[in-house]
């Protein structure tokens, strides 16, 4: 679509932008199904999925969706009706979510460790009509709410159904000792999954409008408010696909791309699933993160002869590059497309994985709202550290006054030659592409305050304060919503987290803010301090607390240090500020 099209003048483009990547692309409007037969007639019998052990290719893959797609529109499921998948990464859930979008409904991923009433949400949120879940699952987290949603009939699968790679004597002895989990599933209108994949292909006609058509549901806002579906298109997720295609070299039969994100969640839905098969690639899937031996592990026996794309979190980039018998395992130069999202990636880290995988890494922003990439490093050439890299062709970026009710007076920077650069020009970043979310569900309000017009298109405010430098790169300094007020400074915790590392004796940290118990300056700043091993007990609170008044201005500095055994993370890295903030004395 020629409305993408992004000013090839605009700042980025001028010194950091591989060379190889084209500044635009013509975007298709092609649902995903028939982005996934495309790709299964060019390449059936290379390999698509690796889980337990296990290959599986295109063709099978295809059938497998074709045979549940017209399982589950047999039973009922009709374009627009939303089907659930609470299940970990496994062959299932690709199965379970392409056999959806080929038919027109909605697919909804549901996180796996959540409790009863977080399913229950999701699903009345969702307005989901099908279930399909792990067995083991069923007993704790749906049986005790499921009286209370509109599910009709349920699918159930065991996590090792479909893993032929693991010997049929192993797989009943690990359900028999616990190994391998199982729960009874006795809701009245229950299917086992394997059943559904025997039925004969006879597929409905189904009118999809790509750009119009919602092809799943990604929950989002946890962290500052009860969770919203993000309303994303057959368009958008395609778009975004064939954007990490051009950004990493395009289409590579070969390439196998790590499989630690949670498929439910937009980063791994996108970077991991959607991306191996624009690549025409496969997915190297684990159900959970796997401890770092077992990875390394597996990263060595797997083939890959283009090497491995691994997106995630910078903790798990961090875990490698500290693993301490790392060089025994055969994977140098075999990470090569490494991308760290959900948060900064810090120089040390990025150094350390560097020197002891030789792979490649850099930064990627975005969020659910943009299916969820924005921007990224440049993974082949220099990349400065410190930003969120360039926006993917065909996404143009902004930064807006922050506390302007809508985008109607105009970009303080946008790239052009009337941009204001630097850090005393920060503001609110905003986006616009093909990614853009189309609404929030069901949400008309909540959608008018973050998608709003300007210049004739519609932009996605971000909520993440920042600074566009004079090469167009964005510096983030953090969320809109998790701004300290101290006596009227505004202090960025991202900005204090990053200087408190920087003391030989921290590992980790989380920074927010707090009532003044004093009532004399709004807010005062606290920090949740993690420390390396071997320094626990060789340094105090009060002690780190002078430090960072010696190195610190005195409003940036933290009232108050609290050591903790561990800074809370989210199943995809992200630190959890605010749940430190609301357990603590001083919030409540």
């Amino acid at each position: 679509m020629k409305k993408w099209q992004v000013d090839e003048e605009k700042a980025w483009f001028k010194k950091w932008w591989p060379k190889d990547v084209p500044k635009n692309i013509e975007f298709e409007e092609i649902s995903a199904g028939d982005y996934f037969e495309r790709q299964r007639k060019k390449y059936p019998d290379k390999n698509l999925m690796w889980f337990l052990d296990t290959w599986m290719t295109y063709e099978e893959a295809g059938k497998h969706i074709d045979s549940l797609a017209t399982a589950i529109n047999d039973m009922g499921i009709k374009k627009g009706d939303c089907v659930a998948l609470m299940l970990p990464n496994s062959f299932q859930y690709v199965i379970s979510y392409y056999a959806c979008l080929k038919i027109g409904a909605v697919a909804t991923g549901i996180n796996p460790t959540y409790m009863p009433l977080e399913v229950l949400h999701h699903i009345e949120t969702t307005e989901a009509k099908f279930l399909v879940t792990l067995d083991a699952l069923y007993p704790t987290l749906i049986k005790p709410i499921i009286d209370k949603t509109k599910i009709e009939k349920i699918i159930y699968t065991n996590v090792a159904d479909l893993a032929s790679g693991i010997p049929n004597a192993l797989k009943v002895l690990g359900k028999l000792i616990k190994k391998i989990p199982k729960g009874k599933v006795d809701f009245e209108h229950s299917y086992k999954f394997t059943d559904l994949l025997l039925t004969p292909v006879n597929l409905p006609k189904v009118d999809i409008n790509p750009v119009e058509d919602t092809a799943t549901y990604i929950m989002t806002g946890g962290t500052t408010g009860v969770p919203k579906a993000t309303n994303l298109t057959h368009f958008n997720i395609i778009s975004n696909a064939i954007q990490c295609l051009n950004w990493m070299g395009g289409e590579q039969p070969d390439l196998g791309v790590v499989g630690v994100l949670p498929l439910f969640h937009s980063f791994g839905m996108t970077t991991v699933m959607n991306a191996a098969v624009v690549f025409g690639g496969w997915m190297m899937l684990f159900p959970q993160p796997p401890k770092t031996k077992e990875l390394l592990k597996e990263i060595q026996a797997v083939e890959a002869p283009l090497g491995l794309a691994y997106p995630g979190a910078e903790i798990l980039f961090k875990r490698l590059a500290e693993f301490p018998g790392i060089k025994e395992y055969d994977i140098m130069g075999k990470l090569r497309l490494c991308i760290a999202g959900a948060g900064p990636l810090h120089a040390p880290v990025q150094k350390a994985f560097v020197e002891n995988t030789e792979g490649s890494i850099v930064e990627g922003y975005g969020l659910s709202e943009a299916s969820p990439v924005i921007s990224s490093g440049n993974l082949f050439e220099e990349s400065p550290l410190g930003t969120i890299g360039m926006p993917f062709p065909g996404t143009d970026w902004a930064i807006f006054e922050t506390e302007a009710a809508d985008l109607s007076g105009g970009p303080i920077a946008d790239g052009s030659k009337n941009s204001k650069y630097g850090e005393e020009h920060t503001g609110e970043i905003c986006a616009c592409g093909p990614q853009v979310m189309k609404d929030y569900l069901n949400q008309p309000e909540e959608t008018a305050d973050t998608v709003q017009e300007w210049d004739g298109r519609m932009w996605l405010r971000t909520g993440d304060i920042g600074f566009m430098r004079e090469d167009g790169l964005i510096t983030i300094r953090d969320r809109k919503k998790q701004l300290i007020k101290v006596a009227g400074h505004s202090v960025y915790p991202k900005e204090v987290e990053e200087l408190i590392m920087k003391h030989e004796a921290v590992s980790e940290v989380a920074v927010a803010g707090l009532p003044d118990p004093r009532g004399n300056v709004g807010e005062v700043v606290k920090a949740w301090v993690e420390l390396k091993a071997g320094y626990e007990g060789k340094i105090t609170d009060i002690e780190l607390l002078e430090w960072t008044r010696q190195n610190m201005t005195a409003w940036k500095c933290p009232y108050l240090i609290e050591f903790i055994p561990e800074v809370p993370k989210n199943v995809l890295g992200k630190v959890q500020r605010r749940m430190l903030q609301e357990s603590d004395p001083l919030w409540k």
